[in-house]
Parts: C-alpha cells; structure tokens; sequence
C-alpha cells in the first residue's frame, strides 16, 4: 500500500520477477487497503508510513485486528530509529528503509512468509536498549505516542494545525490536545517553542 502510482509500480515490477512471487493488488490508501485484503487474500502485505489522508502506522494495527495472520513489511522513507521500533509495536513484522536493495526486499518478503521478523541489525539494537532502560530516561521524541509523532513531525514542516487536522480527518481540538501532550513531554510552554523543536528535529531527518 502505497499512495505513490509510480513507487507501486517499481514494487509491482521487482516482485514479479521473481518466479516464487506474485502481486495479487494494491491500493493508494488505508480504506482501499482495508476493502482490498479480503478480495484478494495476500500472503504478505507491504504498507508505507506516509499514506494519503491516513497513517501507515494505523494502517498496520488495523491489519493486525482485522486480519491478525496476515503479516506486514513496512517499507518506509522514514528512518528506522525513529519508526522502526513503532512498526513493530503496531504488528509489523518486518522494516525496510526505500533505499534498501532490490535484493533485500525480496529477502524480507521471503524471511517474513516463513514466519520470521526482518529487521537490520541496528534496530535489534535500538529495541534491546530500549528494553533495558526505564521509560523516563527515554529522550521526548521517543516517548510521544504514533499519533503525537505525526503531529509534531507536520509542525516541524511547517504545516498549521487546522491543516494538520485535515490532513488525519481528526478534529482542531484533537490535534491540540497531541501538542499539549507533545509540549509536556518536551518540557516547554508555548506553541512556538514547541514548533522551534519540531523545525530542528525535522531538519535533522534530512541531513
């Protein structure tokens, strides 16, 4: 699933040259998905994060409750420390970054039809610490939830919070109280602080 015509091609076109793999259908997002699962009764799903009007990370929990024996591989622009440990705790059973080779995706896709997770060796890591560690030692951004990422990831890009609101179909107050929350956990008292964050943390992704 994925909201880009040109990426599911690429995708389409890699898998099926593989003897052992098939397509069986795609979608732009979330809801289509959703309806396209039964239709089609695929082995394996492959979701991106960034999805139209809709969370990939949603888009993985509802596949989870859903159709709780279909396993999914996120592959994903978005690095791995920061949504990869996420993916996981939403059901996914494999991360891939978009840059991976076209050989590591088929090698995910098998690994996770013979019922393992495929994960890089650096987000083991990242998962193992995680494990040792108490919850307050955990910097701010790791301690937002999914949804307060999201939000403050899109103030970090500049957008309002009446778009950000489109953006999720969730309400003007909702999106507030995912700032209150993000604030808190950030220790700081205004909007605009919180914003100077987001923008540093965003630039930081694109280095």
């Amino acid at each position: 699933m994925d909201d880009h015509p040109v990426v599911r091609d690429g995708l389409k076109n890699l898998i099926e040259q593989e003897e052992d793999l098939m397509v069986c259908g795609e979608a732009a997002d979330a809801a289509t998905a959703l309806k396209t699962i039964p239709q089609t009764s695929p082995d394996v799903a492959l979701v991106d994060l960034s999805l139209e009007h809709s969370s990939g990370l949603e888009l993985v929990k509802d596949i989870r409750n859903q159709y709780p024996e279909l396993p999914v591989i996120v592959l994903s622009m978005h690095d791995e420390l920061v949504y990869g440990e996420r993916a996981v705790r939403s059901g996914a059973r494999g991360y891939l970054m978009k840059g991976e080779s076209s050989q590591r995706v088929v090698s995910a896709i098998r690994s996770v039809l013979q019922g393992e997770v495929f994960l890089s060796e650096r987000l083991i890591a990242q998962i193992a610490s995680r494990l040792s560690h108490a919850k307050t030692t955990r910097p701010p951004i790791e301690r937002l939830s999914d949804r307060e990422l999201e939000v403050f990831q899109m103030l970090g890009q500049g957008t309002s919070t009446t778009a950000i609101a489109g953006k999720l179909n969730l309400s003007i107050k909702t999106v507030q109280m995912y700032v209150a929350r993000a604030k808190e956990k950030f220790g700081v008292t205004s909007a605009r602080e919180l914003m100077r964050e987001a923008v540093r943390w965003d630039e930081a992704q694109v280095r």
